[in-house]
């Protein structure tokens, strides 16, 4: 069973590369150990890490 991977912020399908690999990034908050994937059109829109987390809360 494939589990779909959506983006934190916009709730797209973020697409899967070879092995598994997610195309865009991962972001961690601070002092958390949960993990926040991002899609790519979202990385390019908010283009620092803390404008990432900003958008996450």
């Amino acid at each position: 069973m494939v589990m779909s991977t959506k983006c934190t912020i916009c709730n797209t399908e973020i697409k899967e590369l070879f092995l598994g690999k997610l195309k865009g990034t991962i972001i961690k908050k601070s002092g958390n150990s949960k993990q926040y994937p991002i899609c790519f059109s979202c990385q390019k829109k908010f283009q620092g890490k803390e404008e990432i987390l900003e958008q996450l809360k």
